[in-house]
């Protein structure tokens, strides 16, 4: 089995993020945890890069854009231009591309009994049938969000899906909504949570 690992924002997030086909839902395995105080309200934020983040600039830029509508939803505005935000979010996204070899299962060939007919006679027949499995991909994203006075992390979630494409933008953006989808409260981890984009709801 090879397995190939990237990291999107710090490996180029050019695959994740190409445009396709509307899709209808995105269903994604959703763990969270924190202490966000409960009187306290979502606010103003601004994101917060890691240094390899920093030098990959434009896929940075694209996985916040993606993480925006959900944090939109979450209750949370972006900071005025100068203004102190009351939290930093950051966010992170990796993908994994699973290709089965099929030389490493014994019976890749998968031949099985199968009903033939010559003339008026029925009977068995074996079959010998190669088969080749499709790739794989395993999808996560990630949300960390900190107190920006105290530094104090406050939330964290992550989303994990996986389909037998990469995923685009759309894709991402289904899996922060899942992240956040019950921001503040914290529920069993993991749990599914399946997200339709608005315009496949109607």
């Amino acid at each position: 089995m090879d397995r190939r690992r990237m990291l999107l924002v710090a490996a180029g997030a050019a695959v994740l993020l190409s445009g396709c086909a509307a899709m209808r839902s995105v269903t994604s395995d959703v763990s969270s945890f924190g202490e966000w105080p409960a009187e306290r309200k979502p606010g103003s934020y601004a994101f917060e890069r890691l240094p390899s983040q920093a030098a990959r600039a434009a896929d940075a830029e694209a996985l916040e854009a993606a993480a925006r509508p959900a944090l939109a939803k979450a209750g949370f505005r972006p900071a005025e231009t100068g203004q102190e935000p009351d939290v930093l979010v950051q966010v992170g996204a990796r993908l994994t591309r699973t290709e089965v070899n099929p030389w490493a299962d014994p019976f890749w060939w998968r031949g099985g009994f199968g009903p033939w007919r010559h003339g008026p006679w029925p009977g068995p027949a074996w079959s010998l049938q190669a088969r080749y499995d499709a790739q794989r991909y395993e999808r996560e994203v990630a949300v960390l969000i900190r107190d920006r006075a105290s530094g104090k992390p406050l939330f964290e979630a992550r989303a994990s899906s996986e389909g037998g494409t990469a995923g685009t933008s759309e894709t991402l953006a289904l899996m922060f909504e899942a992240a956040l989808m019950d921001f503040p409260k914290l529920g069993v981890n993991p749990r599914r949570v399946t997200v339709t984009p608005p315009e496949a709801a109607r």
